[in-house]
């Protein structure tokens, strides 16, 4: 006679949200994929990491991670559980847990509603959702274009009089 089993399967979330990954992509809390279901490698909640991650592939990060984290091709993104206390570079980077350092996206950074950054950010284009918290200066867009300065002439001083006042500050 078949018994039905309390364990779980593998790849079944059970009702605290843990579960196993199927198919070498990590899952959720809910069961779902990650914003990056093409990572190549994951840092779970299980280990722990101090120091100096490079790579030019996806990464998933679910667990802590302290010092400098730098994917050249790849993007980074930071689950649910995720504790990254890092200068965090890449082409892009989707937070769902906490980042605290430098975010310099590439192409872009987006924060989910689960997300906390604080620090700065960087990047060409920045996504937001309702929840997520950002403490900290953001640079968005493309860098200026600095064309534009050279062809206009700069003003000579003889047309254009700067009036300039001269004294002493004492404290």
């Amino acid at each position: 006679m078949w018994k039905k089993e309390d364990s779980k399967a593998p790849g079944v979330v059970d009702s605290s949200g843990a579960g196993a990954s199927l198919g070498g992509a990590p899952r959720d809390a809910g069961g779902a994929l990650p914003a990056s279901p093409r990572a190549a490698a994951c840092i779970s909640q299980g280990i722990r990491i101090k120091g100096e991650i490079n790579g030019s592939e996806d990464l998933f990060v679910d667990g802590p991670i302290e010092g400098k984290l730098s994917l050249s091709n790849g993007s980074l993104t930071v689950g649910p559980n995720g504790s990254v206390k890092a200068d965090v570079s890449a082409c892009e980077v989707i937070v769902r847990g906490r980042v605290e350092g430098r975010i310099a996206g590439r192409e872009r950074v987006q924060l989910w509603s689960t997300g906390q950054v604080n620090g700065d950010v960087q990047t060409q284009r920045l996504a937001i959702e309702d929840g997520a918290i950002l403490r900290g200066r953001v640079e968005a867009g493309r860098a200026p274009d600095n064309s534009n300065e050279q062809r206009t002439p700069a003003p000579s001083k003889a047309s254009n009089p700067i009036p300039v006042s001269s004294g002493t500050v004492s404290g």
